[in-house]
């Protein structure tokens, strides 16, 4: 697959973001409450089994099921808790594993530093921006109106997959073709490589926490920033005349 150059003007127009660990935490919370998820089922199992792969193959294999999202993740933590103790987990974890779920749920978002500042920057600069995002509807909704960046965006896109066929139908629905659309995220599965393969831009800018489900194999030839305080001044480096 060929990336596309970031040298070769595109006139970008559409910027795309992506919420969680984009624009605030999050994949910090569900590692804290994987953590507890551990605590608990390990008093249950012999010292040799991996409670945390056994989760991952349960997160994996429900997927297609219940999606992206807390939600998701704690139906898989009960069900992988039950699993891999061969039922005998006791109620009171359970009920633990639930609260757990409850308290992530519940969290205010905490947007990642630099973000209110650099939307405020990229819509004076007359980018057009819009959200595209993963994971439970009701709570991707409810955390970008929490965000108070609601405002900034154009349209807020939460949808099932990040493929290219997605991207192709978001920057369609935003009256741009691919070389006019650039997409931000922390996923270079998710967020870089389906919008390159589609004839879009893509930059990644790095979390320091990645779910296992994100990661992705690559030739390294990927646009990355440090810091999405970075992101004006690439975007500008690549703007059209």
């Amino acid at each position: 697959m060929l990336l596309n150059d970031p040298s070769e003007p595109g006139g970008i127009e559409v910027v795309a973001l992506d919420a969680d660990d984009t624009l605030w935490h999050s994949e910090v919370f569900f590692e804290r409450t994987q953590r507890r998820f551990t605590e608990l089922v390990r008093r249950y199992v012999d010292h040799d089994v991996d409670v945390d792969r056994a989760l991952f193959e349960v997160e994996h294999r429900n997927l297609g099921r219940y999606g992206y999202g807390i939600k998701g993740f704690t139906l898989s933590m009960l069900e992988a808790a039950i699993e891999v103790t061969g039922g005998a987990i006791g109620t009171v974890e359970i009920e633990q594993l639930l609260a757990a779920g409850r308290t992530m749920l519940d969290h205010p978002v905490d947007l990642i530093d630099g973000v209110d500042d650099v939307m405020t920057e990229l819509a004076e600069r007359g980018y057009r921006l819009v959200v595209v995002t993963k994971g439970d509807l009701h709570h991707q909704q409810h955390k970008i109106f929490a965000s108070g960046l609601t405002d900034r965006f154009e349209r807020i896109e939460i949808v099932s997959e990040k493929d290219p066929d997605t991207y192709r139908k978001v920057a369609a629905s935003m009256g741009v073709a691919p070389p006019s659309f650039c997409m931000v995220g922390n996923s270079v599965r998710s967020d870089v490589l389906p919008v390159l393969e589609m004839g879009g831009h893509a930059v990644h800018v790095p979390y320091h926490v990645t779910w296992a489900h994100e990661h992705a194999q690559h030739n390294g030839d990927v646009p990355t920033l440090a810091s999405i305080r970075e992101l004006p001044g690439w975007l500008e480096s690549r703007r059209g005349p």
